[in-house]
């Protein structure tokens, strides 16, 4: 995957893709004063909204603001048609894959991969042995993080299944665009995305317990301090449910409630942003204080629906993602739509032995890793930090994954220097319930300094607005 980046709005002459030609003859007759004072809008808006993301780390405590670049990044209608069968085809088989888990475990006992990746895996919940889930679904809400290698062809860079986030910044991206641009969209028949509130809010009736005739959907929060805590916010307002937090729910005789200022009311479907550790301190963390005293019991009694599924982070650890492929074929009878990108597993000697021979060229991630934390990027690291992560994998070697250092697309970004070429990829959310849907488009993140290959926001990243054209 390595070469010349495959640029998303130009071709190898520099001339405009054909989906491209429109807008691009629109950009050159934009100054670049406009340009950057459309920006500036943009940034006050956001502030204004509290468009932010809470900081940990070093700076914890602190809120900042997702740079926004003016310039979306635009898919014909065609490749997204390819895209979104591949990503649905996934999502099937992982849903597929963690039933399997937690029943019957055929694809252990086939030999596909070793029955202690699994069984030993921090993610495997043994509460959930043999309990099922409403429509069998475990993943309701995935965010499939998508690359495209130097010959253009869409390759999945990662599974986010137990709680994927970004899809708020996804909804107010498009809204800032209408609203700074409209005549773009007056040229353009862009695929909307607004309706994607609406479409979560149906996808998780539809999966409430038997009996539920008007279900009662909340969303629950860590609170104000969590890094996505405005996403929680602004969800729970579009679909129109109550925001809560542990302390506002409660067990009794296995069925959960809310309370309020008319008294217990009961609840049906949990849409959690929390981790499984949190949710329930009878059951996993005795300390914690986010969760809600006999969840677990409530929802293996099949009166509660939790989405996305307690459990469901068996599937998208970094150390099981390269056996999705085998996943497809094992469960659905298959050839993966979509590849994987190269991934070589650490706990296997071998593999360890030449990753430690070549760290110098390679990315390194914790398994368990998100928010681009944990991680090494051999070409942009100091021969310190190369030391440091090769006396890790030795100490540890199960807990790391390596892949090449991908030459990541590249999408034209409106810089502090002008309009310049920055890496991106694409978080399409997908949505479970009676069937799948994929909202046309996703999140594209953008790494902003020059050369950056780390996308995260919490490491520096911006977003753009993803357009899918009409067909």
């Amino acid at each position: 995957m390595r070469g010349r980046p495959y640029d998303e709005m130009l071709d190898a002459e520099g001339s405009p893709r054909p989906h491209c030609r429109h807008y691009c003859d629109w950009l050159s007759e934009q100054p670049p004063e406009r340009l950057a004072q459309k920006r500036a809008e943009a940034d006050a808006l956001f502030h204004r909204l509290g468009i932010t993301f809470a900081v940990y780390g070093e700076n914890a405590g602190t809120e900042r603001l997702i740079p926004f670049d003016v310039v979306p990044r635009i898919l014909p209608a065609h490749e997204w048609k390819q895209l979104e069968a591949g990503i649905k085809q996934r999502v099937r088989a992982l849903n597929a894959f963690v039933a399997d888990i937690y029943h019957d475990q055929e694809i252990l006992k086939a030999g596909v991969f070793p029955a202690e990746q699994i069984l030993g895996n921090s993610q495997y919940r043994p509460e959930m042995q043999g309990s099922s889930v409403p429509g069998g679904i475990y993943a309701h809400i995935s965010g499939i993080d998508i690359v495209r290698d130097a010959d253009g062809r869409f390759c999945v860079l990662e599974d986010n299944l137990r709680v994927p986030s970004g899809v708020s910044y996804m909804l107010e991206n498009r809204k800032m665009m209408m609203r700074l641009f409209p005549e773009l969209f007056a040229r353009h028949a862009v695929e909307p995305v607004e309706h994607y509130p609406d479409i979560l809010l149906e996808n998780l009736k539809s999966v409430a317990p038997a009996g539920a005739t008007d279900p009662t959907v909340v969303l629950l929060t860590p609170g104000a301090y969590n890094s996505a805590y405005f996403e929680h916010a602004f969800l729970a307002q579009q679909m129109g449910i109550e925001l809560v937090e542990g302390q506002d729910l409660f067990v009794r005789d296995d069925i959960l409630y809310m309370r309020t200022t008319r008294g217990p009311k009961r609840v049906d479907v949990v849409y959690r942003r929390l981790d499984d550790d949190f949710l329930d301190p009878q059951a996993f963390r005795p300390d914690s204080t986010l969760g809600v005293p006999g969840l677990l019991k409530a929802y293996r009694a099949g009166h509660v629906t939790i989405a996305n599924a307690i459990g469901t982070g068996v599937a998208d650890d970094k150390s099981i993602y390269p056996y999705v492929p085998d996943m497809v074929r094992f469960y659905l009878s298959e050839e993966p739509l979509l590849a994987n990108v190269q991934t070589w597993l650490l706990r296997r000697p071998e593999e360890r032995e030449h990753v430690l021979e070549n760290l110098p060229e390679l990315v390194v991630k914790e398994v368990h890793g998100a928010g681009g934390y944990g991680m090494l990027i051999g070409p942009t690291s100091t021969h310190a930090q190369i030391e440091d992560f090769r006396a890790r994998i030795k100490a540890h070697p199960e807990r790391y994954i390596a892949q090449p250092t991908l030459a990541l697309s590249t999408s034209p970004t409106f810089v502090e220097s002008g309009l310049a070429p920055r890496h991106i990829d694409l978080r399409p959310f997908v949505l479970s319930g009676r069937e799948i849907t994929v909202v046309p488009g996703g999140l594209t993140r953008v790494a902003l300094p020059e050369g950056s290959l780390v996308v995260n926001s919490s490491q520096g990243g911006g977003t753009k607005d993803t357009w899918v054209l009409g067909a």
